[in-house]
């Protein structure tokens, strides 16, 4: 093989051609092709310019034809008066109609891939011979640099704010269509989805507690309600308890049995029904869990990469997770793990909740509720978190109180970077480990 040959980036000029022409002689044939190509796809920076000014022509309302494409490239500098017109005419006559619009799109955004992976292989090799950055950090960029090439999230070019506001068009096109697509996923908790309008997508979530308050609860809860209801895969990371244990607590909740009764196996006829019941929901969950201890973000995210239809990820808990490197400073190293942690959300483009220790800060205050500064080993926790939610119970601190069957939990969500701060009320039921929703279940902010 020459090396001309190997040099030889991969681009297709009739393809190319051939879709410029094709939205030139039908501008309706954009519609087809708008949210799968964006101008930097084309190898020809006349090619690029091309695209621009159709979308320029199209999001301003007006007739995309040869004289206000022309019109549009003279007045952006891209022609003189005199030039142009010809080479616009000849990709107006390339082919004869938008019939086959989608394939040629294929094509130049299969070459387009295949340029943009040789110039990411071509960075990954120069940072490997530099030596400049670990072996592990080198890994990871590689890796999220390739993910993101295969999920059709590559941003390594700046995006011209024409292809942004035709992603807001079609955003709000939807909305228009659609009222629950402004909702982000979720919880099944009524009054918390008021207040959160839903988990968004990339959304950091913290849920912390003092031990016992039942946020490990909390969150399987919200995992096999999104399970449930969305039909994607729901992934557990439980750094304390088994796969076993965290199964156990998630069938007393659905079944509705003494989790007590459960781990004993002193089940009456009735619980053997209702546990039959539940598992029979519960087996047709896509909730998968890995029990593996001290997991790194890395780890984690190099499972979750091979899970399609991924809906959520729940981590229980941060303080037991691991750096990818060696830092004495356990403040900075959980510093790097929660913004890691919200790197991962961003590129996975799903929301992660994440269980988080309380310090023992409430307990000398005569007001036990938590506040942000109770978050456990560092302020940073509290400034990458979208979403901070803090879970309370009176009876937890009533020394010498035998504790109701049922009892109100507040859920407090103290930080919300899409909209206001709240106090939801929920139902607690200690002995199915289960949060519920109660009819008058928003509290005041």
């Amino acid at each position: 093989m020459s090396e001309e040959l190997v040099r030889k980036l991969p681009f297709s000029l009739i393809a190319e051609q051939s879709l410029l022409g094709s939205i030139l002689i039908d501008p309706k044939s954009l519609d087809e092709i708008a949210d799968l190509i964006k101008s930097d796809d084309f190898y020809l920076d006349e090619h690029k310019q091309i695209y621009l000014a159709f979308q320029e022509l199209f999001q301003q309302n007006s007739e995309i034809d040869l004289v206000t494409l022309i019109d549009t490239l003279v007045r952006k500098g891209i022609y003189d008066k005199s030039g142009g017109q010809d080479y616009i005419r000849t990709l107006a006559e390339v082919v004869p109609n938008a019939l086959n619009i989608k394939d040629y799109a294929r094509i130049v955004k299969e070459k387009s891939t295949l340029r943009r992976l040789i110039e990411v292989a071509n960075d990954i090799s120069e940072a490997a011979y530099s030596e400049q950055d670990s072996v592990a950090g080198i890994l990871e960029s590689a890796q999220n640099s390739i993910y993101a090439i295969a999920q059709g999230r590559d941003t390594k070019n700046f995006k011209h704010i024409r292809e942004v506001i035709g992603d807001v068009y079609a955003h709000l096109h939807e909305l228009k269509e659609n009222k629950n697509a402004s909702q982000g996923t979720s919880t099944g908790f009524s009054g918390l989805d008021r207040v959160l309008a839903g988990m968004g997508k990339s959304d950091l979530i913290l849920v912390g507690a003092r031990p016992g308050m039942g946020k490990t609860s909390f969150c399987l809860n919200i995992a096999t309600n999104v399970a449930s209801q969305t039909g994607k895969k729901v992934a557990i990371f439980s750094l304390e308890m088994s796969a076993d244990q965290l199964v156990n607590r998630v069938i007393s909740s659905e079944a509705l049995v003494d989790s007590y009764t459960l781990r004993t196996g002193e089940l009456s006829t009735d619980d053997w029904r209702k546990v039959a019941e539940a598992t029979s929901h519960l087996a047709k969950c896509d909730v998968l869990i890995d029990d593996t201890s001290g997991q790194s973000v890395t780890g984690m995210k190099a499972k979750l990469r091979r899970v399609d239809n991924l809906g959520l990820v729940v981590i229980d808990y941060l303080q037991l997770m691991q750096s990818d490197r060696k830092i004495d400073n356990r403040v900075q190293e959980v510093s790097e793990i929660s913004r890691a942690l919200k790197i991962m959300a961003k590129e996975l483009m799903v929301p992660v909740i994440c269980c988080a220790q309380l310090s023992r800060g409430p307990e000398g205050r005569t007001d036990k509720k938590p506040m942000l500064s109770d978050l456990r080993d560092s302020g940073a926790i509290e400034q990458d978190a979208d979403v901070v939610i803090f879970l309370y119970r009176d009876e937890y601190y009533k020394v010498g109180e035998e504790a109701p069957e049922d009892s109100t939990a507040e859920v407090i969500v103290a930080k919300n970077r899409h909209g206001s701060t709240n106090t939801v009320k929920m139902g607690w039921i200690g002995r199915f480990t289960k949060f519920r929703t109660i009819t008058d279940d928003e509290g005041h902010g």
